[in-house]
Formats: structure tokens, C-alpha cells, sequence
């Protein structure tokens, strides 16, 4: 299927590694021209090399940090009209509630909330003006089936997603969409780290955690990248202009609830 968006311009923030490197390689090669970054140079110039090696769309590296106005600043003036936003970022570490504090809390909340939800003001209204618009928020299976040990996560998430939901009715006149991928499981780092810490909890070996997460998914497997940045795409996509302010839970159909 063609997805109609070559030519595009894509900006996918912290997207050297992981889900955002996943979604960045998928737009690239539907032929957008694509704004990646991320805060370690050598990290990122690897991710940028494996793109271009896809000779389809262009590829623009930016070393810069989201959570910062500068590092904001950075990325839009790389991509000043952008079709596509793709907003991404490091998720806080497990906890306990009462372990914490201002610090934490402001942490999440500047990583998960503040830094897409600056990132969407930037670009919703040049989208609207050229009556082409796809805002793709990464957020969390948890913003739907919360734990306390991830409420950092939770709550910063959860904001951004009933802030998008809003956006989405006011800016589906424009053909601007707004939506969420709700990952769980996806074999990245950071399934890595969910391994390591259930290791150093349980004492048990790297490969029965491993094991042990598995099976906690309905499908018997971790979740593949490329599958992610495949139904990114697709959200971008031309075809997606009537799906808005709706939350695709890619968890390998784990989800409990109805809706």
C-alpha cells in the first residue's frame, strides 16, 4: 500500500534507539524526510547511517535533549513545517509511591507531558494551515491498565492523552489527527531493564525473567519494532485522515478490558 507520504516532513523525537528509532525507519522508507534526535552523538549518528541506507526519504540528526526549551528549539528549526510529529520520550523508572518526591514527579512530567505537549503547540497550527496534519503520541499500555509501581508514567501519560483527545475534535476539520500507541512488551532496552530489575528482585537468572515476562503476554512473544513503526506509519499515513484521538493498544492482545 502506498501510504501517500512521500515528500513528507517528519519530526520523531527520541528517535536514536527503541520505539522512536522503530518509527522514524518506518517513515523513511514510505519517503518522508525525516528529523531524528537524540542526546548521545554516537548513538544517533549509527541511527542515522542505518536510515540513509534505506535510500528512500532523507535523514537529519539533531543532538539535542526534548526535555529542554533548546533542545525543543533545535529540533522544529531543523523541520520549521513539519507534517508529521511523532512524540517519544524515556519513560521514568518503576517505584514506590511514597519513595516520590517534587523532584520525581517533576521529572515525569517535564519528560512525558510537557516536552510533547510543547512539541504539539509548535506544530498544530502550521498543520492546520496547510490542511495536513499527523500527531503521534508514544505513551504506555499502563495509561489504560495503570500499576502503581509505574504511576510516574501513568499519570504523566495519562495527561497527554485527555490533552490530545481534546486537540483531536478541534483540529479533525484541518485533516490534523491526533492519536496514541499504547506499547507493552516490545523487545527494546527498556524490556531489557524490566528484566534486569526483576534479576536483581528475584533473584532469578537474565533468561527465566525473560521468560517470565513472556508469558505474561497473550501472544507468547515480545513485540518486534518493526511491527510498531509499521502501525506508526500507517497512522500517518493519507489513508488514516478519519482515525483521530484514539488509543492503539500494540500489546499483543494482553489488554483485558473492553475499550
Amino acid at each position: 500500500m502506498d501510504l501517500g507520504l512521500q515528500g513528507k516532513k517528519a519530526i520523531v523525537c527520541a528517535s536514536s534507539r527503541g520505539l522512536g528509532k522503530a518509527c522514524a525507519t518506518a517513515l523513511v522508507r514510505e519517503g518522508c524526510d525525516v528529523t531524528i534526535n537524540g542526546r548521545t552523538e554516537k548513538t544517533l549518528n549509527a541511527a542515522k547511517a542505518e536510515m540513509q541506507a534505506l535510500s528512500c526519504g532523507s535523514v537529519t540528526a539533531v543532538l539535542a535533549d526534548i526535555n529542554t526549551v533548546e533542545g525543543r528549539d533545535l529540533l522544529l528549526a531543523a523541520s520549521p513545517e513539519a507534517d508529521i510529529l511523532v512524540n517519544n520520550n524515556e519513560g521514568p523508572p518503576p517505584g514506590a509511591f511514597q519513595q516520590w518526591g517534587v523532584e520525581e514527579w517533576q521529572a515525569a512530567l517535564d519528560a512525558n507531558l510537557l516536552a510533547p505537549v510543547f512539541m504539539i503547540k509548535a506544530v498544530i497550527e502550521g498543520m492546520k494551515e496547510r490542511r495536513f496534519g499527523r500527531i503521534v503520541n508514544i505513551t504506555s499500555a499502563m495509561v489504560k491498565s495503570p500499576l502503581g509501581a509505574m504511576g510516574l508514567s501513568t499519570a504523566a501519560r495519562s495527561g497527554l492523552t485527555a490533552l490530545s483527545k481534546g486537540l483531536s475534535k478541534e483540529a479533525a476539520a484541518f485533516n490534523v489527527t491526533l492519536n496514541n500507541l499504547l506499547p507493552e512488551r516490545f523487545d527494546t532496552d527498556r524490556q531489557k531493564q524490566m528484566a534486569d530489575l526483576a534479576v536483581a528482585f528475584k533473584g532469578i537468572t537474565y533468561e527465566e525473567a525473560r521468560a517470565e515476562i513472556t508469558e505474561t503476554v497473550a501472544a507468547k512473544r515480545f513485540g518486534t519494532p518493526a511491527e510498531f513503526g509499521d502501525a506508526c506509519a500507517f497512522l500517518c499515513s493519507a489513508q488514516a485522515g478519519f482515525i483521530s484521538g484514539q488509543n492503539l493498544q500494540m500489546d499483543g492482545g494482553s489488554y483485558a478490558g473492553l475499550m
